[in-house]
């Protein structure tokens, strides 16, 4: 059987990508790369000649000098030669590491097969509820410019494009990212240190859900595992953990 792994396009891939999107279903963490150019590169997989999938491997940014493979979409009625596949991409790539989300239907189950010292970069948030959390008497509302001298004095995200206000003071900022793969939008906030822990950041997050779905996308977030207080607060507000970023250094063939 004749297993190869060879260079491609983005743009002869683009139809698997839709597939590979679908059956992930959720927020791509690294959906955008591919598009950046000199950032990755592409590889056809084939059996027998025929085009049955495809890889991506980042080389640049933070993974210039360390190329690594983030991506890797099979047909179905080819996933049994699976293993010779990713086997072929590794080969051709001379990639050093694999990090994928553990949403995907291969390569997580590749990284646990070939990979050594892995890690848990980010888990990844998807939304399991609706919440009705109180303000606790602050207001949600869009940061205008007049509101940066006061940002900037909390340490708090001057491109925020929300902010949380009691009384007179600034509380929190946060946003929606839409970089990743459309539905999805991820969203972030901070709370100010002197009012951490009262429970404005939930509920901050709550009306960011409320703010993306009015928009007409999906709300999504992601966080550090150490980062509990964070954890704590996304699911406060509704979220619910699906998967795991994680990253493992590739073995020699």
């Amino acid at each position: 059987m004749l297993i190869e792994s060879k260079p491609s396009t983005i743009g002869e891939i683009l139809p698997w990508r839709d597939l590979y999107r679908e059956e992930m279903n959720c927020q791509i963490i690294h959906d955008s790369i591919h598009s950046r150019p000199g950032w990755t590169e592409v590889y056809r997989l084939q059996v027998e000649g025929k085009a049955v999938g495809y890889g991506l491997v980042a080389v640049s940014g933070p993974w210039k000098g360390k190329p690594t493979l983030f991506e890797m979409y099979i047909l179905p009625d080819y996933r049994t030669y699976a293993f010779a596949l990713f086997e072929a991409l590794h080969a051709a790539s001379g990639a050093v590491a694999v990090e994928t989300q553990t949403n995907g239907p291969l390569l997580a189950i590749m990284l646990a097969a070939y990979c050594s010292n892995i890690e848990c970069e980010k888990i990844v948030f998807r939304d399991g509820a609706t919440t009705r959390l109180t303000s606790n008497g602050a207001v949600f509302r869009q940061a205008a410019s007049e509101d940066a001298q006061q940002i900037a004095s909390e340490s708090l995200d001057k491109d925020a494009g929300f902010i949380l206000q009691l009384d007179d003071k600034i509380v929190a900022t946060g946003g929606v990212l839409y970089h990743y793969n459309r539905p999805y939008g991820d969203i972030y906030m901070q709370v100010a240190t002197e009012f951490q822990r009262r429970g404005f950041g939930s509920y901050l997050v709550q009306e960011l859900k409320r703010v993306c779905y009015a928009g007409g996308s999906i709300p999504a977030a992601r966080c550090n595992p150490a980062n509990i207080a964070s954890r704590n607060t996304l699911q406060r507000a509704g979220f619910v953990p699906c998967g795991n970023i994680l990253i493992g250094q590739l073995t020699s063939s």
